[in-house]
């Protein structure tokens, strides 16, 4: 046999072919890893002294998915689809060739490397080891055998649940549906391999009767398949709402899992490849990628970050208690610091309330939520006990002297190396740090709320913050299984003032005679964003928009003047859920358009004679979304960020922007940046400066560029 391969490791062993993949880091599933493995199987298969042959992993995992980065230039659907099927005659070719073939599965067996291990006539698995078909996540199906294989391993409705879920369960969970034959310790994994390998050569085992292809004795009848895909369409239905994938999954398994395996495949590949050169995939991975990319900047490469360990939080409010709750979920020591011992035992019954969903899924019990709390949390008003912390976490009131007052008795208190991490929503932080002697330790970490569950945390550059500090912040953040995504100091940092860019233009529509109705169903409905922009404006605050109006207004330029309309709602005193009533009247069973808004919309309609009239949702799209890119293209321009694939991801992880749709910015790639110029003119002409178009939007749509290189 040929042992000089690249990703490949062999090694014959008593009629046993060990084969090692080894395509560091991940054993991701490369072109070139691909057509090494497919020739040493075959090899393998094919040489008489070899009897059994073992499939592993030489490093942390077996298989840990294909490499998607290959699929973003994917164009021609039935090019794509011929490639597909030379994989599955590979799948079916270790499968029928005519000798065992065991997968010992080492690590993490994900995507295309569980439908490799699912063509093999016998599993093992190290015990701990994450298993899962994640390929919906990315607007996919398993496309290489996977919807027909798993189904006949283990039943129906968990393959379904596998699949439409996209999510990764444990060996042992695996080993009790039957998609794995054997746990093993892992340090035994490949013992355990050999030991199953003798037992297919005394004919203990046989290979013949294990094959998955032919497999009906866990399948439903034609009537069960019948109501059970019924009763799977109906609750995927309402979930999967502007997401194909999944209905896609269901198509393969309903059309195939029949008697004609080569057709069932043959099916799954043509669906795989419509997915694949679709729009919705495209963003999907690339919001993918671009998690995998957040926090790698150039100024900080090569830079050890320190390791923070004991981190103190100041202010035991609704944010800093869910960020006490990150910190003990994460094996830190927390050191919560309050005014005094009342707002101290407020706050900590507030985090022991932010573990709520994990006590009611019995992740947890009352009893060791209490000796977490005892082991890992200790509590003063004495600033003076924070002398021996690592990170300092700043929530307090929203008041810019009041945190530098703080900031700089801290500076006297603790450790020269120790970073000052404020939580501000809106405040300067280059002027934050200016109190400091040291103002190069001080960055912005922006939570979202709820900080416990919300998965973005937007770090903030202050024009002083030193590399070391950033390297550690962006570090921190992963260690509290956030997505660090860092941009530079400006009013409203990124992600507010995008939000208003993208949900600002409704007072334009309503000013023009739209209804918010109309608004609310465009952007909901249509678009796929979680809340309107009149909801949105309801749970923060009309009050508080107006304000950030204002600010914008100051500090930004006349082309952010407030609206009179937003001006004239304002002044009428009903700001939102706080007060009962915003544009939603919430005194009722459920909420219901506020009549004295609309009282408000009428009288500025009568005044500036404008009729209420009808728009469509696209050219309610249109303009929002037009709206939000220009935005996006300002702070391009005023540095504030320069990495869409960033800007992007800060949208999906912190506001709820639908990733289907991929960002803001691939948005307008797909759009065109020809055709959001042309309609930002448009709206100028119409509306006044807010929708004058960015230089930077300008200048890209003369000369054909696009904010993303694989357009």
């Amino acid at each position: 046999m040929k042992t000089d391969y690249r990703t490949v490791q062999i090694e014959l062993k008593d009629g046993v072919a060990i084969l090692r993949m080894d395509n560091p880091p991940v054993n991701q599933m490369s072109e070139h890893f691909i057509l090494e493995l497919q020739e040493a199987t075959r090899e393998a298969l094919a040489e008489p002294e070899v009897k059994v042959v073992i499939l592993t992993g030489a490093g942390k995992n077996f298989v840990a998915g294909a490499d998607v980065t290959q699929l973003l230039t994917v164009k021609d659907a039935a090019a794509f689809v011929q490639k597909l099927m030379q994989v599955h005659a590979w799948f079916n070719g270790i499968e029928q060739g005519g000798k065992p073939v065991i997968a010992a599965l080492n690590g993490n067996c994900l995507g295309g490397g569980l439908e490799m291990a699912m063509s093999c006539h016998y599993r093992v698995a190290a015990s701990g080891i994450n298993l899962g078909l994640p390929e919906v996540k990315l607007g996919l199906i398993p496309g290489s055998a996977g919807t027909q294989r798993l189904p006949r391993l283990i039943g129906l409705p968990n393959a379904m649940d596998l699949m439409l879920s996209g999510k990764f369960i444990k060996a042992e969970k695996a080993w009790s549906y039957g998609l794995v034959d054997e746990l093993a310790p892992p340090e035994k994994l490949l013992e355990v391999a050999l030991a199953a390998a003798e037992k297919f050569k005394r004919g203990l085992l046989s290979f013949k009767t294990r094959l998955a292809s032919r497999r009906f004795d866990r399948l439903p009848s034609a009537s069960e398949k019948k109501h059970q895909i019924a009763f799977i369409k109906a609750q995927t239905a309402p979930k999967a709402k502007g997401y194909p994938a999944p209905f896609a999954i269901i198509e393969a398994v309903e059309k195939g899992l029949s008697a004609d395996f080569a057709a069932d495949i043959a099916r799954e590949a043509e669906i795989f490849g419509r997915l694949v050169v679709g729009e919705v995939a495209k963003n999907l991975i690339s919001t993918f990628l671009n998690e995998r990319s957040t926090g790698r900047l150039p100024r900080i490469k090569g830079l050890t970050p320190a390791k923070p360990r004991k981190v103190a939080m100041l202010g035991g409010g609704v944010m800093g208690s869910s960020i006490v709750h990150l910190l003990l979920a994460n094996g830190f020591d927390a050191v919560l610091w309050e005014i005094n011992d009342e707002a101290l035992a407020k706050a900590v019954a507030a985090i022991k309330k932010t573990f709520a969903y994990q006590i009611k899924t019995k992740k947890l019990t009352p009893e060791k939520l209490e000796a977490l709390v005892a082991a890992k949390l200790t509590t003063t008003t004495d600033l003076a006990a924070l002398q021996d912390v690592d990170l300092v976490i700043e929530a307090v009131l929203e008041n810019m002297k009041v945190k530098q007052d703080i900031w700089k008795k801290l500076e006297g208190v603790c450790r020269p190396d120790v970073i000052f991490g404020t939580n501000t929503s809106a405040l300067p932080i280059t002027e934050m740090a200016g109190i400091l002697a040291d103002p190069g330790r001080m960055i912005g970490l922006h939570f979202f709320n709820p900080a416990e569950r919300m998965p973005l945390l937007e770090i903030i550059c202050a024009q002083q913050t030193s590399d070391q500090t950033l390297a550690t912040s962006v570090d921190f953040g992963r260690a509290i299984k956030k997505v660090p995504v860092v941009v530079n100091d400006g009013p409203g940092f990124y992600v507010s003032r995008q939000l208003g860019g993208l949900m600002g233009g409704s007072v334009f529509l309503l000013a023009d005679g739209v209804s918010g109705e109309a608004i609310e169903k465009a952007m909901m409905v249509d678009y796929g964003m979680p809340m309107g922009p009149a909801t949105l404006s309801d749970l923060t605050g009309i009050d508080i928009n107006y304000h950030v109006n204002q600010t914008f207004a100051r500090e930004l330029g006349p082309r952010y003047t407030v609206h009179p309309l937003t001006e004239a709602i304002y002044n009428l005193g009903d700001y939102g859920r706080k007060t009962g009533r915003g544009y939603f009247d919430y005194s009722g069973p459920k909420p219901v358009p506020n009549a004295r808004v609309a009282a408000v919309v009428a009288d500025y309609l009568k005044q500036h004679q404008v009729a209420p009239r009808e728009a469509s949702s696209q050219e309610i799209i249109d303009l929002m979304l037009g709206l939000a890119i220009n935005e996006a293209a300002l702070m391009m321009e005023e540095g504030i960020c320069d990495r869409p694939a960033d800007m992007d991801l800060a949208m999906i992880m912190g506001t709820g922007f639908p990733p289907y749709r991929g960002g803001i910015l691939r948005y307008a790639d797909q759009w065109g940046l020809k055709n959001v110029h042309q309609t930002l003119v448009a709206l100028e002409a119409k509306y006044g400066p807010r929708f004058a178009p960015a230089k930077l939007l300008k200048n890209m749509a003369e000369s054909g560029q696009t904010f993303y290189q694989d357009r």
